[in-house]
């Protein structure tokens, strides 16, 4: 190690340690010990280009253990992505571009969003997968125009998360040899030794997922470092995982122990760090010489060089294949979405009972031609997701070109990887589970939410209509949480058109997930639906008068026909009623006031929520004076049919319910 590549590595340590010792608050642990090993990936082996943090083909970063952000900060600090001093100051400080965890889309440079361990991992698989598709979709021969890595960093807790497990399973089966895991091994959690809780021998367990397993027995060692990860890109049937054994918290007098990980050093810790490193004038903070920033400017400039080079090996592609050029472009833009709207095949559907699942499949193939970056699969339950794409093959290892993916019974990886797609940029994707298993993938559709990401989520068996397979298989509280959820855009269809204007929600989002919540038995198609669902509520089904209706009923998904029968059996008493279907809350609560008026008048203060699954929030639309039937408990196990009789989803129980709400305000 040259004097200078010291000197490099000791300015992260020190300007790590000194922004979190100013907000009196971080980990150091992290940065202290992988310090090494993040800059030796960065200046020598990572191609990335400060100029353009966006550039297509760089090598993509995620630091999975994100509780260690401060080193993430200082790379992008001296390697020049626009973090200043100031910003280094403001760790973890409200507005600040340096929070606690790295965050998408808020600090330039940073590529996920990462907090929750293990996170990380799960999504570099993800961007992995999008790499290997777009090299098979775009690549000719002499024109490797998308050839980049997949890195990421973590520690003991992303390996003991089963998350990590999950995606590193299917890594390994993919042979995704692009994708390269660096392991900080420092064998120290927050409560202590990770021996108390975590023996295992993760390199067998790597090798029996298929990784190329490589160890770096001195983290402090940049040669060993660089030869592990050029041995690691050398190997080009399967990922790479190099296990680096570092000492936590490093340099720092409390070095190798948990006192390190996740609190500030102390101001005369910090000292002692400096001491231990050689570093001038130890007593000041955030001091750093001018040769660091220099070596750093010089690093960059390799990154600026990569990309001159690729740029003008793309000119020729583009030259040569203008064809793929126009692919390229249409694979990278948003989709268009008025051609999708105006387009009255999208919408047209036989007048005859579809499961809106059977629905979501077959819009699914109809916009795989129009939409051709649309990528996707399912959890093990594509035949019951409908989520297959006719003609389309299997993303698979030696045919990464397949558009069909099988992630395996692995929703929270699934999820992510969704995620890690989504974040490498030209594609779309879609994952597919039955609805109650959304509380598997729940953690990274936050995640999702949080990154403004717009992944779809087929979720199918959406209420007690699953039947036989009774409660542990029933959805009940999982809508509720959904919607609960900021940023995420939550469609229950109530029949065909409805299942179109999710769909045309999901594919022309921008900066927000879909989850598509589907049904597994037959509903009829309705007359009166429309692309007014793209609105989240509208009348599907009017009163006779509706200057004197008495009262409103509101439902989604499988139970708008219900309430439509109810609305007639009413209408023969002389009860005359307005029925509204609200697939999406989240549309309607951004309407206009004027537009919410219109479909729910405040005066009309009889209404009746419908909907087989929890009442959890609907009071927000029936108010005190109105009544929401709903699942009171779990569901149980039986034909569909007798479920919901038993239940009370029948036209005679809405009627008599109506009956009662109208009776109680007059």
């Amino acid at each position: 190690m040259s004097n200078i590549d010291t000197t490099c590595v000791n300015a992260i340590r020190v300007l790590a340690a000194d922004a979190i010792q100013k907000a009196k608050s971080g980990h150091p642990g992290l940065p202290l010990g992988s310090a090494p090993m993040a800059y030796e990936l960065w200046a020598n082996h990572m191609h990335h280009n400060p100029k353009n943090p966006q550039w297509a083909n760089r090598d993509r970063f995620i630091l999975s253990g994100g509780h260690g952000s401060t080193l993430l900060y200082s790379l992008l600090h001296f390697f020049g992505y626009g973090l200043t001093m100031d910003d280094m100051r403001e760790f973890r400080q409200l507005g600040s571009l340096t929070p606690g965890h790295p965050e998408y889309g808020h600090t330039t440079g940073v590529e996920a969003t990462t907090g929750p361990l293990g996170a990380g991992m799960a999504m570099a698989v993800g961007m992995a997968m999008a790499e290997a598709h777009l090299a098979a979709e775009f690549n000719r021969p002499g024109y490797p125009i998308v050839d980049h890595y997949t890195f990421a960093l973590g520690g003991d807790g992303c390996l003991m998360e089963g998350i990590s497990s999950e995606a590193f399973s299917l890594a390994g089966t993919l042979g995704l040899d692009k994708l390269i895991i660096l392991y900080d091994s420092n064998k120290i959690t927050i409560e202590g030794g990770t021996d108390i809780a975590f023996t295992e021998d993760v390199q067998a367990r790597m090798r029996a997922f298929g990784f190329q397993t490589l160890t770096v027995e001195d983290g402090t060692d940049l040669a060993a470092i660089g030869k592990a990860i050029e041995e690691a890109k050398a190997d080009h049937e399967h990922p790479s995982f190099i296990t680096v054994k570092t000492t936590i918290g490093y340099g720092s007098p409390n070095q190798g122990t948990a006192a390190v990980h996740g609190a500030p050093l102390g101001e005369e810790n910090v000292k002692a760090l400096k001491e231990n490193l050689g570093w001038p004038e130890p007593e000041k903070s955030f001091n750093i010489p001018q040769e660091v920033y220099t070596h750093y400017q010089e690093l960059a400039k390799k990154g600026e060089q990569a990309e001159a080079e690729w740029n003008k090996l793309f000119a020729d592609y583009c030259a040569k294949f203008p064809e793929e050029k126009a692919r390229w472009d249409k694979f990278h833009a948003p989709v268009d979405a008025q051609a999708i709207l105006d387009d009255e095949s999208f919408w047209a559907f036989e007048d005859k009972p579809m499961a809106t699942r059977n629905t979501s499949g077959v819009m699914i193939n109809r916009i795989k031609d129009k939409v051709q970056q649309l990528i996707g699969g399912s959890a093990d339950l594509a035949p019951s997701n409908k989520t297959h794409m006719n003609d389309e093959s299997d993303f698979k290892k030696g045919n990464y070109i397949g558009r069909n993916l099988h992630f395996g019974i692995r929703e929270l990886a699934m999820a992510a990887m969704a995620n890690g797609i989504t974040l490498h940029g030209g594609l779309r994707v879609y994952v597919g589970t039955f609805f109650v298993f959304c509380d598997y993938m729940k953690p990274m559709m936050r995640l999702a939410a949080l990154m403004h990401l717009p992944v779809t989520y087929v979720l199918t068996h959406d209420s007690i209509g699953v039947g036989e397979d009774g409660p542990t298989h029933e959805p009940i509280e999982q809508l509720a949480m959904l919607r609960a959820l900021p940023n995420l855009n939550v469609f229950r269809p109530a029949d065909g058109l409805e299942t179109a204007a999710g769909w045309y929600l999901a594919l022309t989002a921008r900066d927000t997930p879909t989850a598509l919540v589907l049904t597994r038995q037959n509903l009829p198609q309705l007359k009166g639906s429309s692309k007014d669902a793209l609105k989240g509520a509208y009348v599907v089904s009017e009163a006779k008068d509706p200057a004197k209706m008495q009262g409103i009923l509101i439902a989604s998904g499988s139970e708008v026909s219900l309430a439509i029968e109810a609305q007639a059996k009413l209408a023969a008493e002389g009860i005359d009623v307005r029925v509204v279907s609200m697939p999406c809350q989240e549309l309607f609560n951004a309407q206009s006031a004027e537009y919410k008026e219109s479909i729910l008048p405040n005066k009309v203060r009889a209404r009746v929520a419908i909907e087989a699954l929890s009442g959890f929030g609907w009071e927000k639309y029936t108010g005190l004076d109105g009544a929401v039937i709903c699942m009171p408990g779990f569901g149980a196990s039986g034909p569909a049919s007798q479920l919901f009789e038993h239940f009370g989803f029948t036209p005679e129980h809405v009627v008599e319910v109506t009956r009662k709400v109208i009776a109680a305000n007059k």
